[in-house]
This record gives structure tokens, sequence and C-alpha cells, in this order.
């Protein structure tokens, strides 16, 4: 990475219009209902995420943004949309990246970097200049890289996976909550025996022994072997979830189609 950004102004650490986050949770419950309903509308999750506050943000978002890594970091990657949706620099880079697995799954699933913050501007189009921003930004752009690199899929309950995995790095209950709470949805609508609950734990385990994602330098990390970041990255098999989707199958469930059940 290079290292040569002393001269690059970083952003304040808190825009002084910036408000002051508060605390909401049975806001954040009436947007569960309505996303258990349309969860296709991720500006529910949003919602959620701003009615469910983490205390400790602001001081991880200074502390990454003041370190000689988020520097470095901020320099090379301001907005990592433009890295992200740029597929023919990521197709450029090795066979077996990363890089290729994130486009391949992208490509798959007719997603875009964009198309995420289109949704945020959606639910929210003020903007502050300050490193809560650009670090909570990170927070939101690598969420389809965390798909790639834990194996867990777009159904229903690998987006909860994925959430309880990101809870395990940034200790957001809103994370918690949309993971759990649709885990328990689905749980008692289908009666199912599958490890709903318990694949859900493990994502947070592994998201726990896991580095911030969000505080590496993704360009670096989108060139090396996709095999080889898991295993420097303590990424573990989600061996719960696997089981989970093999015993809703057996029971006749769709993985992909229990929500829409559950609603």
């Amino acid at each position: 990475m290079d290292m040569q950004h002393d001269f690059v102004a970083m952003p304040v650490p808190v825009h002084p219009d910036r408000p002051t986050p508060k605390f909401r949770p049975l806001l954040a419950l009436k947007h569960f209902r309505a996303l258990i309903k349309d969860k296709e509308n991720t500006e529910h999750v949003f919602h959620i995420f701003e009615a469910l506050p983490r205390k400790s943000f602001r001081d991880d978002a200074r502390a990454f943004g003041e370190s000689e890594q988020g520097r470095a970091v901020f320099v090379q990657e301001r907005y990592l949309p433009d890295l992200l949706d740029d597929h023919e620099r990521l197709r450029a880079m090795p066979k077996g990246s990363v890089a290729h697995a994130y486009c391949d799954f992208m490509e798959r699933e007719g997603l875009s970097a964009a198309g995420l913050v289109a949704e945020a501007m959606k639910f929210n189009a003020d903007r502050h200049d300050d490193m809560i921003e650009w670090y909570g930004a990170r927070n939101r752009d690598t969420h389809d890289l965390l798909h790639v690199l834990t194996g867990y899929g777009r159904d229903p309950l690998g987006e909860q996976c994925v959430l309880a995995f990101t809870y395990g790095q940034d200790p957001s209950l809103g994370h918690l909550f949309i993971g759990y709470a649709g885990g328990l949805n689905v749980k008692h609508t289908t009666k199912t025996r599958a490890p709903i609950l318990r694949a859900i734990t493990e994502a947070k385990r592994l998201g726990k022994a896991c580095p911030r994602i969000s505080e590496e330098s993704i360009t670096d990390l989108l060139a090396q072997p996709l095999e080889d970041v898991r295993k420097r990255f303590n990424i573990g098999e989600p061996r719960l979830y696997r089981e989970a989707h093999r015993i809703l199958r057996e029971e006749g469930h769709d993985p992909h189609g229990v929500m829409e059940k559950a609603a």
C-alpha cells in the first residue's frame, strides 16, 4: 500500500451539523415488520440501523481515521463504489482472486455498489463531510463483499448470517436485531428443525474472529486469492448455514423463499 499520504487532508472527525443519534427500539420493530412484508425494500434496513445506533461507532470511526492504516486507506480508497463497480479493472486481476469471485457474484445477482448507495440515499440524502460519513460508507459498501468472503448467499438466512457476521465486526444492535428477529420469524412460520438460530450465532462468532474487513485496503484484498484471504482472516466454513439449507430442502422448503412464506 502507498503510505505517502501526509499531504492529504483528512475530514473532520464529526461535522458540527451531524445530529446526535437516538435509541428508538419501537421504531426499529415497526420497520422490521415492514421489511418482513417487503424484503426487497432495503430502505427499512437503514431505518432500523438509525433507530439502533452503536454508541462506540463515532469513537471507532475517529480512531481508524486518525491511525496510520486509516490515513493510508483514505488516500487509496476515498469512495469504494468507484472501485467495486469497475469490473473491467477487477477482471484484470488474477483468476481465483477475490475480485473475480466478487464480479461473478454481483453480475449473477444483478447488483452494483452504486445501487446500494442509491438505496441509502432514498433513506437519507443528507451528507456530512466527516470521518463518520466515510467510515460508515465503508461498512455499507463492503456488505456484498462479505457475502463473497463468507460464502453466505442472498437467501433470507444468508442475509441474516451476513448481518450477524457483521455484528461480530461492528457490534451494532441493528445487525443482531435483524438477524435474530428474521431467524425467529422463519422458525415460527415454517416449524423447521433446521438450525436457523444456531447458524446465525455461528456467523456472529466467525465475524468476531475475523479482522474488520472495512478497515482493510479493499484494493489489496481484491487482488489476492480468495482462499488465501479466507485463511488469513480466519473466515471459517459456514457449516450450520449449509446444514440449515440441506434440512430446509429435505422438509420441502425453498431456502430462497422462506421469507416470502413467513410474510
